[in-house]
């Protein structure tokens, strides 16, 4: 069928859209409650939605309803890592968010490193190291981070402090990444504050800072209600903030990203800006009603439904950029 971009139509006409959610990865259930709010924001606006719990037969189900569009609202591997961009490329689809080779590179920690530092974006040092030497001794001088090479909403992520209960060296048997991951990112732990910004349509929206109510910001701290208190605008000095907008939206053109990412930072708030650190991009942030760039939206007044068709209307415009 003929895209409505390919005839200088915009958004506003009535568009079908599949959107993929769901899938098998460890965020599986954060899917489900993005891209079912994503299907009921753009269903609200008059537009036709098929819904797709991703499974092995995903090209099948695509194939069968033909959309304009789709949504990826899914999260972590395949969703997110190239995999599923890939087939709907060779499917000849338009889709929203960021293509193939953006995708692969953010989603390893280490490889967006590796293409963002050269770019003048701060970043933690560190290096990948296997699970197996843990248990001979720590990587880094303790406190230091461990966390998967290629996973998102902080699953599996440990601070390792030099009181904590994980050993020294870390107990073989002690609960911890390395128990489901045969390689880890160690980084050296960044005191301070967490922040983080997201970009849409080539614009980094705000700053807001995440207050843990016990903890660190993980993932149940990200995903239950009540637990971490958001601060948008986050309440910090003017520098910060602007260095933290200019470094979101480095890092999501430099990577080539689409549609919309967020960025999350660490700040040392006893260093000023040169206590500033990018952690990671997130090519395909969270649509939760506890999600930060729906809030973000908000803040600079745009609803949620007209956020949801902002990404699908940059998907349409960038038909066959990727």
């Amino acid at each position: 069928m003929g895209n409505p971009a390919d005839r200088g139509e915009g958004v506003s006409t009535i568009l079908h859209i599949a959107v993929l959610m769901g899938g098998w990865s460890s965020e599986r259930e954060v899917s489900l409650m993005s891209g079912n709010g994503v299907a009921d924001a753009l269903e609200s606006r008059g537009h036709r939605v098929t819904r797709i719990d991703m499974g092995h037969d995903v090209a099948e189900k695509l194939a069968a309803a033909a959309p304009d569009v789709v949504f990826n609202a899914l999260h972590g591997t395949p969703g997110e890592d190239g995999t599923i961009q890939g087939l709907l490329d060779l499917m000849g689809l338009t889709y929203t968010h960021s293509g193939l080779a953006t995708s692969v590179i953010a989603i390893d920690k280490q490889l967006t490193k590796m293409v963002l530092a050269p770019h003048g974006v701060r970043m933690p040092g560190g290096h990948v190291v296997t699970s197996e030497s843990l248990y001979l001794g720590d990587p880094l001088p303790r406190p230091y981070v461990l966390k998967p090479i290629n996973e998102g909403s902080s699953v599996g992520v440990a601070i390792v402090t030099a009181g904590g209960n994980y050993g020294d060296p870390i107990g073989r048997d002690t609960v911890g990444p390395w128990n489901a991951f045969e390689s880890l990112l160690a980084e050296p732990f960044i005191r301070g504050r967490e922040l983080t910004t997201a970009v849409l349509d080539d614009r980094a929206l705000a700053v807001t800072e995440l207050k843990p109510k016990s903890g660190f910001y993980d993932y149940e701290s990200k995903y239950t209600d009540g637990l971490t208190e958001h601060v948008c605008p986050a309440n910090i000095p003017e520098e910060i903030a602007a260095a933290c907008l200019d470094m979101a939206l480095k890092a999501h053109r430099v990577l080539g990203c689409k549609g919309t990412s967020r960025a999350d930072f660490r700040w040392d708030d006893e260093r000023g800006v040169d206590g500033l650190y990018l952690l990671e991009v997130n090519t395909q942030p969270g649509m939760t009603p506890l999600s930060l760039v729906p809030e973000q939206a908000r803040f600079i007044g745009m609803d949620y439904a007209s956020l949801c068709e902002a990404i699908v209307r940059e998907a349409l415009a960038g038909k066959g950029e990727r």
